[in-house]
């Protein structure tokens, strides 16, 4: 299970994306990333962000720390955002914390080279948890002590918005012609080579019973969050067994809207959903 602790100051906003994280100050002496059950997107986005961020540290990938994190909605009412209020007060209790990296600074292609099998590694895990929410345009990449880490994981098991159509979802390929290490060759072969075989049931089971149960609990058509467990951990192993042949990387799209999600956006004029 997560580590658990509590926030007790809200400090500011991060204002990228529509899901409005904050920098939070926690009973641990630590500062963290919050990300809100109350936010736009709600827990499913939590549920991706531990599930990924669990299973990438497990391959080892580089991810913040990610914590369980309570929230008073009473340390919001000194803010002077109506927005920011609104959201702590919809938040009261358990959220997600990541933790806060101070002095890193976001990926940039032309100062931070990638070699072939590291990219690889991170283009074979995105499109493992089909995240769409690593391009060119928004890279979800901090550099930190000269190395690369991951973040911001929520658009990232798309099918899990809509379980009925969630196995064909979960066949489909994965274009990475715009992914942000894209131009770096990434040797998704080897990387497939490499970590497919270790997504095995027992680190599935590991990675999911992070997910807290009240995050999984009332899914319609699952009795139980562990019944819920069952259909995540089943998706990802049989993607993991395929999906490196099912990777292209071809020319990148020109510059255009993304086709990530509003709620992920920000922009109300997004498609509600993300194919990719």
């Amino acid at each position: 299970m997560l580590r658990e602790t509590c926030a007790i100051r809200y400090v500011t906003p991060l204002r990228e994306g529509g899901s409005l994280p904050g920098i939070v100050e926690a009973d641990d002496l630590g500062t963290y990333v919050m990300k809100f059950t109350g936010a736009g997107q709600g827990r499913k986005s939590l549920v991706s962000e531990v599930i990924c961020g669990e299973l990438a540290r497990r391959l080892g990938l580089r991810v913040p720390e990610l914590i369980r994190i309570r929230l008073d909605p009473v340390i919001g009412r000194g803010e002077p955002d109506q927005e920011v209020q609104e959201l702590l007060k919809a938040s009261g209790g358990l959220n997600l914390g990541m933790d806060y990296l101070p002095g890193s600074i976001g990926f940039d292609p032309l100062a931070y080279r990638v070699d072939a099998a590291q990219a690889g590694r991170i283009v074979w895990f995105d499109a493992l948890v089909n995240n769409v929410d690593r391009s060119w345009r928004n890279p979800n990449l901090l550099v930190w002590h000269g190395d690369l880490w991951l973040i911001d994981h929520g658009a990232a098991l798309i099918w899990h918005h809509n379980w009925p159509t969630a196995a064909a979802s979960a066949a489909r390929g994965y274009d990475a012609s715009d992914h942000a290490l894209a131009p770096f060759g990434p040797d998704v072969p080897a990387a497939a080579a490499e970590l497919a075989p270790r997504v095995t049931p027992a680190l599935l089971a590991e990675v999911l019973a992070q997910v807290p149960d009240e995050w999984l609990a009332d899914e319609p058509g699952f009795a139980t969050p562990d019944a819920l467990r069952v259909a995540y951990a089943d998706l990802l192993a049989d993607r993991a067994a395929t999906i490196g042949e099912r990777v292209t990387v071809g020319a990148p799209t020109p510059d255009r809207a993304s086709q990530a999600p509003g709620w992920l956006t920000g922009r109300p004029d997004q498609p509600s959903g993300a194919a990719r």
